[in-house]
This record gives structure tokens, sequence and C-alpha cells, in this order.
């Protein structure tokens, strides 16, 4: 059983990009988007996962959080009995310093966000931010994934 710490925040322009050393494709949906609890179900480039989360500290920072791997045909059958609303993204993996942020420019509803999340061995974990790191919006939820899937970016203008 895991506990995640992570930190998320806007991106500023598209400069991390030449600087990642992986990318790939990601699309999700939710069979659980409660507070309490969100039940994901994700294709990441050729594999499928189920993610279980709970409900972050009041920071925002940690939570809990169980991930396994699935097999494909049984991410795309669980895709299918999804919550309305899919997350569709690129996922950039970038090395900046010690840590490795994982940047998500977004497709569909939420096209026009860049997000960047970093995992930390503890919530007060001093990292270096690059140029391209933005305002920091942890425990914000409008930006957890499975708020975007329900009130997507392109609605909040």
């Amino acid at each position: 059983m895991g506990q995640e710490i992570e930190r998320k925040f806007l991106v500023k322009g598209d400069g991390f990009k030449q600087d990642a050393f992986q990318f790939l494709r990601i699309t999700q949906g939710y069979l659980n988007s409660a507070p309490e609890r969100t039940v994901r179900v994700r294709m990441k480039g050729e594999k499928g996962y189920l993610t279980v989360k709970g409900v972050a500290d009041e920071t925002g920072v940690c939570r809990y959080e169980w991930e396994k791997e699935i097999p494909v045909n049984e991410a795309e059958e669980l895709l299918r009995l999804c919550e309305p609303g899919v997350i569709d993204k690129i996922r950039y993996l970038v090395r900046v310093g010690a840590y490795i942020f994982e940047v998500d420019e977004f497709y569909g509803e939420n096209k026009g966000l860049l997000m960047a999340e970093i995992e930390l061995p503890e919530a007060d974990a001093i990292f270096e931010r690059p140029s391209w790191l933005g305002e920091e919006v942890t425990g914000d939820s409008r930006y957890y994934n499975s708020m975007l899937a329900k009130k997507p970016f392109r609605e909040w203008k």
C-alpha cells in the first residue's frame, strides 16, 4: 500500500519538450470519481492499469495510491464502463536535477492545459524549479484529472 507525495504546477510554454527523454499517449477514465476514492482505468502507451486513490491530506500533497498493471484487453473493456468524460493527453518525462517531472499536454476537451507533476520522497523535499514551471496548483481540485473529466478546462473560460 503506497503513499503518493506529489506536487502539481501549471507549465509555461513548451520549452520542456526539448529536455524530455520519453513521451507516451495516455487515455484514462474513471469508474468512480468520488473525492474520497477515485478508481481510474488507464491506457499508458501499450499497457493497461487500474488505480485507486484516496482522499488527499489538507495540503493536497499526500494521498493513498494503489496501482496494478492489467491486461490491455481488460483495460479497454473497463474504459467502456467508465463515467462520462475521458482524459486524453501526452505525458513527457523530463529529468530536472534529482527528480523527474511528468508534464502532461492535454487534448480533447482539456486542450490548452499543460500541467507538471513531481513525485517526492517527502512533502517538504527541495527540488530544482525549471524556467517553464509555472504557478503551483497542488490541492486545487479543479486540476485533478478526475475533475477535468467532469468539468473540462475548455469550460472554465
